[in-house]
């Protein structure tokens, strides 16, 4: 399954950085509630696992909170290839907003 990668650098300590993201997945179903479904969602320290599915497309990765940045990794299905600049670029713009 293709991958894609999103790394958004801040200048909050780690615990900080994760108590921004906390919650960031259920805003966004919040906000696309047409469009995502399924969302799952499981922290363990400074990692987040998850999982939702948007247009028929299961998404899933994982997202990691450190001192200098938010670092997001996930898997595409090779149909939602021709979506990846889109949804690396939401999902950017959501992160750069929480850690401003």
């Amino acid at each position: 399954m293709p991958r894609f990668s999103v790394e958004v650098p801040h200048s909050l300590t780690q615990e900080e950085a994760v108590g921004r993201v906390q919650g960031l997945l259920q805003r966004v179903k919040d906000k696309y509630q047409d469009q995502v479904s399924e969302l799952e969602e499981a922290w363990t320290d400074n990692v987040l696992a998850f999982k939702f599915k948007t247009y028929g497309f299961k998404i899933g990765g994982k997202l990691t909170a450190a001192a200098n940045n938010v670092k997001i990794d996930g898997e595409l299905p090779i149909a939602a290839m021709m979506f990846k600049g889109r949804i690396e670029q939401t999902i950017r713009d959501e992160l750069a907003k929480r850690l401003a």
